[in-house]
């Protein structure tokens, strides 16, 4: 024999699938941690990217509610013409209205209605029999860009 002897230890299986079992649950928390990770980020990413295409729209909105609003004195020119009799004004005025409105403009129809004070302004007022005042006149049309009152209608009311 040699001058070192090498001592050979027996194995015991049941001590070796222990710690590999070991090993493995903690590999396995492991990867569920990194997966859980992966997905709160991927939630997370999904979040901003819906939030920065709303506020695009939002704004792209507000953009064009801005140029919209500074075209009604044009469309304002153009009521005026009409409605004293100028010619040639009306197919003008009616193709810039509805190019308009296929984009999100809204003429608020008051006339007849209750006043409403989101609405509309009241610059005249008639007495009434007591009821909720009325609109019996608009002396300016308001309009509603996309949902949101871009100007509000002058009107003569009535109660």
């Amino acid at each position: 024999m040699s001058n070192e002897e090498t001592e050979i230890v027996p194995t015991d299986e049941s001590t070796e699938s222990t710690i590999e079992e070991s090993e493995l649950d903690i590999l396995r928390r492991e990867r569920d941690e990194f997966k859980d990770i992966a997905l709160r980020v991927q939630a997370d990413f999904e979040n901003y990217r819906k939030r920065a295409a709303t506020q695009l729209a939002d704004e792209v909105d507000r953009s064009s509610g801005r140029l919209v609003e500074q075209m009604l004195a044009v469309l304002d020119a153009c009521e005026a013409a009409v409605a004293h009799g100028v010619e040639g004004v009306e197919p003008i005025w009616s193709s810039l209205l509805g190019t308009l409105q296929k984009q999100g403009l809204e003429a608020l129809d008051l006339e007849g209605k209750e006043f409403d004070p989101e609405l509309a302004e009241a610059v005249l007022h008639e007495d009434g029999e007591g009821g909720p005042s009325v609109v019996t006149e608009v002396l300016r049309t308001g309009y509603k860009w996309k949902g949101r009152v871009l100007r509000a209608a002058m009107v003569k009311v009535k109660g």
